[in-house]
């Protein structure tokens, strides 16, 4: 029989590519390569959505973006771009988040196939359950390092994103650093990346200014100006973060007025930051000269400085490492070592006074410590590489071959069948995923004495269960609405506990997420005995700790080319102190958190592969000639923060 080709494709599918709608949501790393796939391969209806605009940091590897793009809208130019190689190609690009009402159920039904590109959980989670509502196939994907994956979800037939349960979310767009922190783990790495920019190797990819156009280094009182100047290419005199400092003579007084204030007085003209989060509050060092120096009692390292006690500590540590730096000679740079007392002073002093602007309690120098690491680099091969399998598993969507797709791991490292890349049979659904299961549902054990109703909105339902406007009501005999999604509804219940609404230890709420098309009916486990600083646990789960792998020979006989492997963070269990992996995103395309970690067994122990966006190991079932894929980690392997895009 002759097949009748169009270019390597049967015509039968190209005519498909010519018709269907695809939507792609994530214009950054992964993004810009795969645009660019789709038109090449012969999409020709696209529809592409992302909220980020395009920094300098992105330059180089986001290819479909030039220096002349820097503040505009990445969909819009990487439209604009992709039509360069296919003018005849139809693409819609929308500058905006995929978690807005506006893309609802109905939207996500005109195409035939979604494609993501993410890099938070809160916009993963959300996609997947729009498409389980939809019963649209979803290819998920996502890269870390040299290390990537790609998966396909299918409603019925596969795991959905959720149906295994996650570590605790340790994955930060950039923007969240530069920002809108709101953990201290947020402070800390911006603190690290501060020092890179005043004493060590500068690198773009760790900016710290808010200005994601470039540091300029204004006046508040001109940051009217930025906007329209960023626009035009090269007029603007970016000063290095270092040249500036060395400018003032690395003096600690202007370093911090320039940091803690008016950087802080810039990020507050953004007004809709803080619609909805707690605004910062600026600190002037005049005004806090000589105020309270407190510290808790306890071993030195332990102890918890006043503000004052931590602008001592930044002045002192400012002045010792400009020293250095003066002594080693121009051009010199100084290494960030957690062992070296000024530098890690430095960290400990900045990181905490950006948690005080931000609402949050400042740490011991022993946590800040505890929590620091290295970074490792986006690698633009890998975005490229994991693009391509997108798009060859949408092809096998597109032909009607959904059985033939594949979850796929491409590891740093050959296996022992020397293949880098590792097919694995998708996993069914979980029969206890409280997402796409018939009747999803949990138990979560909290204290309806101390749990607040605007708590169990933002911390439980959005932030643990990756709701965007839940409806609450309780199974109480009378339908008595907790939460409304209409605003000004319920707003009174925010500040009143859960005891006085007369839920006790048993009660049930049933939850409806009208964009999502999803209900969740929640069980109350009234406790007193909640760990200190855990708010509330979902029972039956320990997202910290993923369950070992297994292995099923079965699987191993059927797969003859590779091994069989297959939103919001959860507060139920502390992270071990000794695993301080950290994931930094470095775009913002849905601030709300992508691929195997480095991590390997030894060998004679089963490699886990982990999660694509938390560097932690998945649930999913690897087999015994993976194991030795990657040499074991080393001891500071549990300090790294991956770059991930």
């Amino acid at each position: 029989i002759m097949v009748q080709l169009v270019g390597s494709l049967r015509k039968e599918l190209a005519d498909s590519l010519s018709t269907c709608k695809v939507l792609v949501v994530g214009a950054g790393g992964i993004g810009c390569e795969l645009l660019k796939n789709l038109v090449l391969t012969g999409f020709k209806n696209i529809e592409v959505i992302d909220l980020d605009t395009i920094d300098v940091s992105n330059l180089n590897r986001q290819f479909l973006f030039q220096k002349k793009h820097v503040g505009k809208s990445k969909a819009q130019v990487a439209k604009e771009s992709a039509l360069q190689f296919c003018p005849t190609a139809n693409i819609t690009a929308y500058h905006d988040s995929i978690m807005n009402p506006d893309y609802n159920v109905e939207f996500f039904r005109k195409f035939v196939l979604v494609m993501n590109a993410l890099d938070n959980r809160a916009a993963r989670n959300h996609v997947n359950r729009m498409c389980l509502a939809a019963d649209i196939p979803l290819i998920e994907s996502g890269t870390a390092g040299y290390l990537g994956q790609v998966t396909v979800i299918k409603k019925g037939m596969t795991e959905c994103y959720e149906c295994q349960p996650k570590p605790t979310q340790k994955t930060f767009p950039g923007c969240t650093i530069r920002n809108t922190p709101s953990e201290p783990i947020h402070c800390i790495v911006w603190a690290k990346y501060l020092f890179n920019q005043l004493f060590g190797e500068e690198d773009a990819d760790q900016e710290v200014s808010p200005d994601t156009c470039g540091v300029t280094w204004r006046k508040p009182e001109e940051t009217a100006a930025r906007a329209t100047a960023s626009e035009k290419d090269g007029d603007i005199k970016r000063v290095s973060t270092k040249d500036w400092a060395r400018s003032t003579g690395y003096d600690p007084v202007k370093l911090f007025n320039k940091l803690f204030k008016d950087d802080i007085m810039y990020l507050l003209t953004m007004d809709k930051l803080w619609k909805k989060r707690k605004a910062p509050t600026p600190l002037d060092w005049h005004q806090l000269e000589n105020s309270d120096s407190y510290c808790v009692s306890g071993l030195k390292d332990q102890q918890v400085l006043g503000v004052w006690g931590h602008c001592q500590l930044f002045q002192q540590s400012v002045e010792t490492l400009s020293s250095q730096l003066q002594e080693k000679g121009e051009g010199a740079e100084l290494v960030w070592d957690k062992d070296d007392p000024p530098a890690m002073d430095f960290v400990t002093a900045a990181s905490n006074l950006r948690m005080h602007i931000f609402s949050m309690n400042m740490k011991s120098r022993f946590d800040v410590k505890s929590m620091a690491g290295n970074i490792i680099p986006a690698i633009a091969t890998t975005n490229a590489v994991i693009a391509g399998l997108i798009v060859l598993e949408g092809l096998k969507i597109l032909s009607g071959e959904l059985e033939s797709c594949r979850t796929i791991f491409l590891n740093k490292c050959p296996n022992l069948r020397k293949k880098l890349l590792v097919p694995c049979i998708l996993d069914p659904p979980s029969a206890n995923c409280y997402v796409c299961t018939s009747k999803p549902e949990v138990t979560v054990k909290l204290n309806v004495h101390k749990t607040m109703v605007l708590s169990l909105q933002d911390r439980i339902l959005k932030e643990r269960f990756g709701m965007v406007a839940p409806d609450v009501q309780i199974e109480d005999g009378k339908g008595t609405i907790l939460i409304s999604s209409e605003e000004g509804e319920t707003e009174a219940n925010n500040s009143k506990f859960l005891s006085d609404f007369g839920i006790r230890n048993g009660s049930r709420l049933q939850v409806d997420d009208f964009l999502q098309d999803y209900t969740l009916l929640v069980n109350v486990l009234h406790t007193e005995e909640l760990e200190r600083d855990v708010e509330f646990e979902v029972v039956g789960e320990a997202p910290d700790k993923a369950p070992p792998p297994q292995t099923n020979q079965e699987e191993v006989n059927s797969i003859t080319n590779g091994n069989k492997d297959s939103a919001q963070p959860s507060t139920s269990s502390k992270a071990p102190a000794e695993d301080d992996d950290i994931m930094i995103v470095d775009s913002d395309e849905e601030e709300g958190a992508s691929s195997s970690s480095a991590t390997a067994a030894t060998s004679g122990t089963k490699r886990k592969h982990s999660d694509a966006e938390t560097g932690e190991a998945s649930t999913k079932r690897p087999r015994t000639d993976q194991l030795s894929a990657a040499a074991a980690p080393t001891d500071d392997d549990d300090d790294d923060i991956i770059a991930l895009d």
